[in-house]
């Protein structure tokens, strides 16, 4: 209880620190990576937890098409120990029902959001129907990433592009 009472106050810290304008703009702020969770999911070493916003990936643990592939593809694109730029958007929630921050991640000039769509290794999200600020870019990432076939399009054939709803790849 102990241990779930400080990283919701860790979160917070980041979250208030970012609103506060401590980070490079009011909305943003920067951070390092301890550990990737899987796919869409990373902790920093100040404890708290982050869920990359408006993108989904297979579920780690599950059997899910892709799931293995997909948190690799993370790892190599924000490698433990790197320095990130955490970016909320203010049309969209700021943390999820777990507790994480719910945030576009950047390393140096790319934002990985976006680059695991382009990928393949990530579908589009827009949890409720909402569209945050690089809605666009990632569905139009996804449509080219399907036309040819990469990562989880071509790995789990039946996948379904439908931002309306989680990535469902099926078993393996």
């Amino acid at each position: 209880m102990v241990s779930k009472l400080a990283g919701v106050l860790v979160a917070l810290t980041v979250v208030l620190s970012a609103q506060a304008g401590l980070g490079a703009r009011p909305a943003q702020v920067s951070a390092t990576v301890a550990s990737i969770t899987d796919g869409d999911t990373l902790r920093l070493t100040n404890g708290a937890r982050v869920r990359l916003l408006q993108i989904d990936t297979p579920e780690l643990g599950t059997g899910e098409c892709y799931s293995r592939a997909a948190r690799t593809a993370l790892l190599i694109r924000v490698p433990v120990g790197s320095r990130v730029v955490l970016e909320a958007d203010p049309r969209l929630d700021r943390v999820d029902r777990y507790g994480r921050l719910l945030r576009y991640v950047h390393r140096g000039t790319a934002n990985v959001n976006v680059a695991l769509v382009r990928a393949g290794a990530a579908a589009p999200w827009f949890y409720g129907g909402v569209r945050g600020k690089y809605a666009s870019r990632l569905y139009a990432e996804a449509v080219r990433a399907k036309a040819a076939r990469r990562g989880l399009w071509g790995a789990c054939r039946g996948t379904v592009l439908d931002p309306t709803r989680a990535v469902d790849t099926g078993r393996r």
